[in-house]
C-alpha cells in the first residue's frame, strides 16, 4: 500500500509573498506533498501564467507536480504537469488529446461512483471525492462519506484524492480508507502553513 500524501490547492491570491509561503509549505512537507495545484480564477491567461511562473519553477526544483485547475489551455501554454478538471471543464479523453500522454489529468467526481467510473474510463490519472467536511474554501452541495474511499480504493487501481474541509485533525479516517491523496487549502493557507503541513507530516507518516 503507498503512503497517503498531500495535494496542495492555491488560495486564490499567489502574488505577493505566497511564493515565500509555499516554499516554507513544500519544505515542511518534503516527501509528503505530492503535488500542487495551481488554482486562480478570473484572470486572462496572460496573467495567469506569469503567476504561475515562479510557482512552477519553485515545485519543479522539489519535484512536487503542478497542477493547473480547470483550463486545459492554460496547461498546455505553461507545460504543466497536468490539469485538474471540474465537471464542466470537458472531459479527460479531450484533455489527454491537448496535453499528451505524460500529463497527470484529474478529474472531480464530488459523491458519485458513477462519474469517478466514468472518468477513470475517460483515462483520468486520478479522481477527487469530496467534500469530506464542510470547507472554507469552496462551497459544496456534494457531501461525500468515508466509505466512498474504501468501495474505491478497494476496486481500482486508478489513485483518488479526498477533498474538502480536510485537516490534521480529522484527516486519518481518509488516510485508513485507503485515500491515496489528501487535497488541502484552507486549512493549510489560513494558518502558520510549515506548522499545518508539518502536522499533516507526522499523521501521514505515522
Amino acid at each position: 500500500m503507498t503512503q497517503c500524501q498531500l495535494y496542495l490547492i492555491s488560495p486564490l491570491e499567489v502574488g505577493g509573498d505566497f511564493p515565500e509561503r509555499l516554499i516554507r509549505a513544500l519544505d515542511a512537507g518534503e516527501g509528503v506533498v505530492a503535488a500542487f495545484q495551481f488554482r486562480v480564477k478570473e484572470l486572462d491567461q496572460h496573467e495567469a501564467a506569469r503567476l504561475a511562473e515562479p510557482l512552477q519553477a519553485i515545485c519543479a526544483e522539489r519535484d512536487v507536480a503542478f497542477i493547473v485547475n480547470d483550463s486545459v489551455a492554460l496547461a498546455k501554454r505553461i507545460v504543466a504537469d497536468g490539469v485538474h478538471l471540474g465537471q464542466g471543464d470537458g472531459n479527460a479523453k479531450e484533455a489527454r488529446e491537448i496535453l499528451g500522454r505524460e500529463a497527470q489529468i484529474g478529474v472531480t467526481c464530488h459523491a458519485s461512483r458513477h462519474l469517478a467510473m466514468e472518468a477513470g474510463d475517460n483515462g483520468a490519472d486520478y479522481v477527487a471525492f469530496g467534500a469530506f467536511f464542510p470547507s472554507t474554501t469552496k462551497a459544496s452541495e456534494h457531501k461525500a462519506e468515508v466509505d466512498l474511499v474504501e468501495w474505491w480504493s478497494g476496486l481500482f487501481e486508478i489513485p483518488c484524492v479526498a477533498i474538502g474541509g480536510i485537516t490534521p485533525a480529522n484527516c486519518r479516517p481518509l488516510v485508513e480508507a485507503g485515500a491515496d491523496f489528501l487535497a488541502v487549502s484552507g486549512a493549510v493557507w489560513n494558518g502558520d502553513e510549515a506548522a499545518t503541513v508539518g502536522a499533516f507530516a507526522e499523521v501521514l507518516r505515522a
